[in-house]
């Protein structure tokens, strides 16, 4: 499912316009966006957390030529369900 796919299910069920549904996934996802960007975890009760990790500098092999490279550190955005989500499964 992708976003349009995503506001058109939330228009059908909620009776709103497909412009309307597109328009309030934007914004929660803007607003999701926002919040791990400045380093505020997200928690969506019953469905789970999202945060942001910093991932450390490293050294890593090149399989194919053997050579060392150093990878850079970096944020990674991790999500974990929560039990209610999981038990859908």
């Amino acid at each position: 499912m992708n976003k349009v796919q995503l506001a058109e299910k939330i228009a059908e069920k909620e009776n709103f316009t497909k412009k309307a549904a597109l328009e309030l996934v934007d914004i929660v996802l803007d607003q999701i966006t926002e919040a791990l960007v400045s380093g505020e975890p997200v928690k969506l009760s019953g469905f789970g957390n999202f945060s942001v990790k910093e991932k450390p500098a490293r050294l890593a092999k090149n399989p194919i030529t053997k050579a060392t490279v150093k990878v850079p550190a970096s944020k990674k955005v991790s999500f974990k369900p929560s039990e209610l989500f999981k038990e859908k499964f």
